[in-house]
């Protein structure tokens, strides 16, 4: 809120002033300053009530006070604090001067360096002994004085004298002096467009408040500048220097306006009373003096702060940071409160904006290191003040920038922090709360909000350099909250690199039940067994967790992956039981990398397999077909059970899909596997009905005729004997297949078993693979009853074939004569040219120089020695040009 200034209706009476007192101190936003006593009526005027007080000065421990009937008091000001903290001031005279011009006195400035006390009184400006009061020898004044300004930025350089500027009687003229310890010498006059009637200065710039406005002006150029208007009739004019080159002015419209030297203002105007009378800056305060209260405003965010109530005084002036105040009759000091109890008591009362601002306003008067100090501390307080009001963005970002302690919000939280943790809260505390149940009052819905955020606000910093030196604490807390809430994330935490404290993540999942996650836990930490048990228990429905219905598959994949071989073997037989085929993954699934030869040895797993009839198909299939082991043991172990398999659903009824899907990876494996004992399995198969298996093993052997007896008249399959022929050949030569289709073809023709179907079979046979069958030797096999419309296709298609063989052997000869043709045409034209070869050429691979005509040129030009051509690597062979010549030059 912030402090209204109150009407002007008075209210009459002791108890009317105290409450008037209570109302503002109740309204004021801010108590930044105390108002101390430091001169009473008593001790300066007593019981003279026509004397009163015109003007002071302060200067260190210097007072003096200028009266209305031409005295001057000199006071030294002891300062003390009280035993409640407080300051008080006490002030002891040292003497007094009567001028004896009978007029009151009008200014006084103190000039310590010169010791000498500057007085404005009757127009005229003196100079007095700062201690004794007594008038300096040489009698040294400026007459014709109505106002005068010390520059505190003086130009000249000079240490040994005060620069004064003074409005002078002459009209429209302001004067610049050099003050000396015993004289005072004139430097400059400058004209002003109006009579000036207040001034302040800052190096060569003048702040003039004329009787219409206010103007800037250079006395070194004489350049003024018009600033806005005034009307000095109406109201008191002010014109204070508050900085280097810059002016505070009581302004139109009841502001107080900043204004540079070059004109312009760099901060917003505060608002305040209309009858102000004096001003002064107390960084970051402006303060106001009207007939009634001096009111504080801020210059940061130009709201009134504070409201004290101070009727009829007429002096308000800033001497070195302090403030004085005086009635006609009554001095008094304005204290400012420390910055930090000021910000203090902003938190205090939950005004989080006001203290930020102040906090920062306040860096230009504090050390820089102790300022970002106590920064940081402020933040982290407005961060607990918004998470106290459930506003939880604003807090995080206050706790960020604060760079909060983390472990100071995790104390919020009842039993979060780990039990090993000697975490003590900050001194003096951050917050006045106990925990998160006496901040919410015990409103549940309000601990689930504050506990979200702790999640979101922890998982966010967990990696960050906000959480280093605590990622014990941040990620032991983050269990127990994703524990207790049931959340998706904690899987994510135990999975991924964690600090969680193994003692206090035990007994918090298992209090929720989170054995899955429990078993994460333990993985991580390297107690892999225990995981198992905890799982092996969950699956078995010893315990009671949902949270994966795969666990069962997830156990299977992490033996898959697991080093422990000993822990592998030792859970084998309860994964098998549970599920064959899914359970041999634990040794299907293994690394390729793996170093077989300790535990995981295939042989030692084959053996053990044994007993798990499907386990153990399922695991000779990856060795075979995944991993392409060629090894016959192997081979010839799957082909064994694939055949007992097949011959078991055989003596069985109502198994056909069954025994299907088994013929067809029996007979898949035969055809395509030669490493196998054929033999065994031939004596397996023989003396049963599986004739295409039979068959296939015949042809490993290289028996086609008898595979393809068995095919044609005993299946009677004659696609499956035309494929016979293509798979049985495939990777060999041209020759082998047309062997076995001539061989197919005399099954087919043979005449004594001859029948319509074979006669077709045969036709088809032909007609369909016309390509794979040398002509002539099928003309002379077949009968001579056959018509030529039968055989026709046949035909047509063998003489396609033979003219497209004669046209690609003849262009395939010409490509090469053409390639001939034009090596001998390089040949020639290398020849032609004349090559000079001299006793100084040097062979290109030795170095050597010819001793006889005879070398070899590349194409880049270069001559080698013929041996050193044949021995040299650096060019292709096709590269070179050999030519032999005789040297005649």
């Amino acid at each position: 809120m912030t402090g209204n200034r109150p009407g002007s209706n008075r209210m009459s009476g002791a108890g009317g002033e105290q409450l008037l007192a209570n109302a503002l101190e109740f309204m004021m936003s801010v108590k930044a300053f105390e108002l101390v006593p430091v001169l009473e009526r008593d001790l300066l005027i007593g019981d003279k009530t026509w004397k009163s007080i015109d003007c002071i000065e302060c200067c260190g421990k210097n007072l003096y006070v200028g009266t209305s009937d031409c005295f001057i008091y000199h006071f030294l000001l002891e300062e003390k604090v009280s035993t409640s903290g407080r300051l008080v001031f006490t002030p002891i005279k040292q003497l007094h001067m009567y001028l004896g011009l009978k007029k009151a006195v009008n200014e006084l400035k103190a000039a310590s360096a010169l010791n000498r006390l500057l007085v404005l009184c009757d127009s005229t400006v003196t100079l007095l002994h700062m201690i004794n009061l007594e008038p300096i020898p040489s009698g040294a004044k400026i007459k014709g004085v109505t106002a005068f300004a010390v520059n505190e930025n003086p130009v000249t350089g000079d240490p040994f004298c005060v620069e004064v500027c003074a409005i002078s009687l002459k009209r429209k003229t302001v004067q610049i002096y050099t003050v000396h310890e015993d004289h005072v010498q004139l430097i400059k006059e400058v004209s002003t467009p109006e009579q000036p009637v207040a001034i302040a200065a800052d190096g060569y710039f003048l702040c003039l408040a004329m009787s219409t406005q206010y103007i800037i002006l250079c006395y070194n150029t004489g350049v003024s500048q018009d600033l806005f208007p005034f009307n000095s009739e109406e109201k008191q004019p002010i014109v204070k220097r508050i900085a280097r080159e810059e002016f505070l002015l009581a302004g139109p419209g009841a502001l107080g306006m900043f204004v540079t030297a070059a004109g312009i203002s760099q901060r917003a105007p505060v608002h305040w009373s209309e009858n102000v009378t004096g001003a002064a800056v107390c960084f970051p305060y402006v303060v106001a003096l009207d007939e009634e209260f001096v009111t504080v405003h801020s210059m940061l965010d130009q709201q009134q702060k504070q409201t004290i109530p101070f009727r009829d005084g007429h002096i308000l002036q800033d001497f070195e940071g302090k403030l004085i105040l005086a009635t006609s009759k009554e001095i008094h000091v304005l204290v400012p409160l420390p910055l930090e109890r000021q910000i203090q008591d902003l938190l205090a009362s939950r005004r989080v904006e006001e203290a930020l601002v102040l906090a920062k306003g306040a860096r230009r008067n504090i050390p820089k290191e102790k300022f970002q100090g106590m920064y940081r501390r402020i933040l982290q307080q407005a961060g607990f003040i918004q998470f106290g009001q459930l506003q939880f963005l604003e807090a995080k970002e206050l706790f960020r920038n604060g760079r909060l302690d983390v472990r100071e919000l995790i104390a919020l939280y009842p039993l979060l922090l780990p039990s090993t943790s000697t975490f003590i809260r900050s001194h003096p505390p951050l917050h006045e709360y106990a925990d998160l149940n006496h901040l919410m009052q015990g409103d549940q819905e309000k601990i689930t909000k504050c506990k979200r955020f702790l999640m979101t606000y922890l998982n966010e910093i967990r990696n960050t350099d906000v959480s280093n030196g605590y990622k014990e604490e941040v990620d032991t807390a983050l269990l127990k909250l994703y524990a207790e809430a049931n959340h998706d994330s904690l899987l994510d935490l135990l999975v991924s690199e964690n600090s969680c404290l193994l003692v206090d993540s035990v007994l918090w999942l298992e209090k929720y039940e989170k054995y899955f996650a429990l078993g994460l836990l333990y993985h991580y930490n390297g107690q892999n067994e225990a995981a198992l048990q905890l799982w092996v228990k969950i699956v078995d429905g010893q315990l009671q967790d949902t949270t994966r219905s795969d666990l069962f598959e997830y156990i299977v994949d992490f033996l898959s992956f697991c080093s422990d071989h000993e822990l592998v073997w030792k859970y084998a037989d309860w994964i098998l039981q549970k599920n064959e085929e899914v359970g041999i993954q634990i040794f299907s699934r293994r690394p390729i990398d793996e170093n077989q030869t300790t535990g995981m040895n295939p042989d030692d797993i084959v053996n053990y397999l044994h007993k798990h009839k499907k386990a153990v198909v399922v695991y000779l299939e990856h060795l075979v077909f995944e991993r392409n082991i060629q090894k016959e043991k192997y081979h010839t172990h799957l082909a064994v059970l694939y055949l007992d398999k097949v011959l078991e659903l055989h003596t069985q009824e109502g198994n056909v899909s069954q025994l299907t899907s088994a013929r067809c990876s029996l007979k898949n494996l035969l055809q395509h596997s030669n490493l196998y004992r054929v033999h065994l399995l031939l004596g397996k198969v023989k003396d049963t009905d599986l004739h295409m298996e039979c068959a296939i093993l015949h042809g490993k052997l290289e028996e086609h005729e008898k595979a393809l007896e068995i095919l044609v008249h005993k299946l009677k399959d004659f696609q499956a004997a035309e494929d016979y022929c293509f798979w049985n050949s495939k990777g060999k030569s041209p020759s082998c297949r047309q062997r076995l289709f001539h061989m197919l073809l005399r099954l087919y023709l043979r005449t004594d078993d001859t029948t319509d179907d074979l006669v077709m079979a045969s036709v088809d046979l032909l007609n369909n693979h016309a390509v794979q069958f040398d002509v002539i030797q099928v003309l002379q096999l077949i009968p001579e009853e056959w018509s030529l419309q039968l055989v026709s296709p046949f035909l047509t298609k063998a003489m396609r074939g033979s003219f497209h063989a004669k046209c690609t052997t003849e262009l395939a000869s010409n490509l090469a004569r053409s390639e001939n043709l034009i090596f001998k045409y390089s040949k020639v034209k290398s020849r032609g040219k004349s090559i000079k070869l001299s006793e100084k050429k040097v062979c290109r691979v030795c170095c050597s120089f010819f001793t006889e005509p005879v070398f070899v040129r590349y194409p880049d030009g270069s001559l080698v020695h013929t041996h050193c051509a044949r021995k040299s690597q650096s060019l292709p062979a096709t590269d070179k040009k050999f030519v032999s010549l005789k040297n005649h030059s």
